[in-house]
């Protein structure tokens, strides 16, 4: 059996990889364009109630029954998130001051995430109690799958997938959560006639495409899991051939 780069696992790894990689990197090239046009464009179409990023924020918050959670302004563009070490929704300058469509719905979702919070979402909780072994494993992850193949060791190779597992597992469990954050946002504006009908779908569109960049960055990490693993499983494999053809 021929061997290439360390074995014919690394051979059938990077030609799978390589294979996945082009639709999956069209698909994050199309979320980022999908993200940045409705933006763009739902930046441009004033809601008709004139309300601001900011003041969509704080009346989803109230009308879940939050009343602790601060919003503020941060700079840059599309830096919105929500920080639940210091309770604070932080808005672009493109989204705390502006009354357009886009701003409403991007700052929606995020007072969707300090809701989770205050409900005690389980996928937001677990996502938070995993952030620490998840920057363990990103951290360490490439190190280990570096020396396992300087090495040649299968069990630094293991240790650093094992590692590697817990980034693909984050993104795994951030999926439900941005889809609930959203899915909650779009309820609210609904529901509190914060848009009118015929603004929410544009709304819809900026947050859907938002999700999008989301299940991309599953699968571009999931993918490479696959590839660590069909490397690991094609090295155990050419090993215990070469064993085999020295007994004989």
């Amino acid at each position: 059996m021929p061997y290439y780069y360390g074995g014919y696992g690394n051979f059938l790894a990077n030609n799978i990889y390589f294979l996945l990689l082009i639709p999956v990197m069209l698909l994050s090239l199309w979320a980022q364009v999908q993200v940045s046009g409705n933006f763009n464009k739902y930046s441009r179409v004033s809601n008709r109630r004139r309300l601001t990023g900011a003041q969509a924020a704080e009346a989803v918050l109230r009308a879940n029954g939050v009343f602790d959670v601060s919003v503020t302004s941060t700079r840059g563009s599309l830096t919105d998130h929500y920080d639940p070490r210091n309770n604070t929704i932080y808005l672009s300058q493109d989204v705390y001051s502006a009354a357009t469509v886009a701003a409403v719905g991007v700052a929606a979702h995020e007072a969707g995430h300090a809701v989770q919070y205050a409900v005690n979402y389980a996928p937001v909780r677990l996502r938070s109690a995993i952030v620490p072994m998840t920057n363990l494993g990103s951290r360490c992850s490439v190190i280990l799958l570096f020396l396992g193949l300087l090495l040649y060791s299968q069990s630094l190779f293991l240790a650093g997938i094992l590692l590697f597992s817990l980034t693909t597992f984050f993104q795994l469990v951030t999926l439900p959560v941005e889809f609930n954050a959203s899915r909650r946002a779009l309820e609210t504006l609904e529901e509190r006639n914060l848009l009118y009908g015929d603004e929410l779908p544009g709304a819809r569109k900026v947050l859907r495409a938002a999700a999008l960049t989301y299940v991309a960055a599953l699968l571009m990490s999931a993918l490479q899991l696959l590839r660590y693993v069909l490397i690991f499983l094609g090295r155990n494999s050419g090993r215990d051939g070469r064993r085999g053809g020295g007994r004989g």
